[in-house]
């Protein structure tokens, strides 16, 4: 059965208030960014990454995945560094006991034959390799473009652990693209979503809107997960808006309401 998370830097508060608030809101998990302050892997030792993990498994709570986005040029072929950061967070990932990683890539070049799709097709496979061989999947947030297009780059790279984390708000409100059909393209890809709501607005920006009040339509984009077998996180996400606790209990209620419709 899909389990509710939450990232917990929406709540606008330190990393241990946000575990306490997500407890009490009756949430299973945690996708905090690690790019960062206080959960950056650069400033955490071995010991305090012991106990976080300690801290978030008394809570009841666990890590859903990390959010490993800081901007890295995915299209350039001089990243060393950013990768070897990137990698960093792939490793506190094992220390804090889940498997996924999350960041955007960019938007992928129309021109498979261009050299920046080359080096993006290259930078996932590298960041992918890794993975394969320390058991931790790198998930390409979907964004700008069309899933076909995400897929045709996935599809490329000649890994096992480049996989998808699935944002339904990111494709309506920026590529137009209605997520239930994204679910059906990448399906074999996705270990992680998001649960965000917005819509493109008329001038073509994008807004962001509490859970149920965009154009995300919910209901049918998690059934259809369901139907291709994802048991995963919807990991909430409010990135916007001035009610952001209360936005978040009301996402926690809208979906465990479809959870409990999806799933009796």
């Amino acid at each position: 059965m899909m389990k509710i998370g939450v990232i917990p830097d929406s709540f606008q508060v330190p990393f241990k208030e946000a575990v306490i608030l997500a407890r009490d809101m009756g949430v299973q998990g945690l996708q905090p960014f690690v790019t960062r302050g206080e959960m950056a892997p650069e400033n955490l030792s071995a010991q305090d990454r012991q106990d976080i993990l300690k801290f978030v498994k008394e809570n009841g709570l666990v890590f859903s995945a990390l959010c490993a986005d800081f901007g890295m040029n995915f299209k350039s072929r001089d990243n060393a560094e950013e990768i070897k950061r990137t990698m960093s967070m792939m490793d506190l990932a094992l220390d804090f006991d889940t498997h996924i990683i999350t960041t955007h890539i960019g938007k992928v070049p129309e021109d498979e034959n261009c050299e920046e799709y080359f080096n993006m097709v290259k930078s996932i496979e590298t960041l992918g390799k890794y993975g394969d061989k320390i058991g931790v999947c790198f998930a390409t947030e979907t964004g700008p473009e069309m899933s076909l297009s995400l897929k045709g780059v996935l599809d490329k790279a000649d890994t096992n652990s480049a996989k998808v984390n699935l944002d339904p708000a990111n494709l309506f409100m920026c590529a137009g693209e209605n997520p239930v059909n994204s679910v059906r393209v990448l399906h074999d890809y996705i270990v992680h979503t998001h649960a965000k709501d917005g819509m493109m607005q008329p001038d073509g920006s994008h807004k962001e809107y509490r859970l149920g009040d965009g154009g995300v339509p919910f209901f049918e984009y998690i059934s259809t997960l369901k139907f291709f077998g994802y048991d995963g996180f919807l990991t909430i996400e409010r990135e916007a808006g001035e009610t952001r606790m209360a936005d978040i209990a009301h996402a926690v209620k809208l979906l465990r309401g479809i959870l409990d419709k999806i799933y009796e």
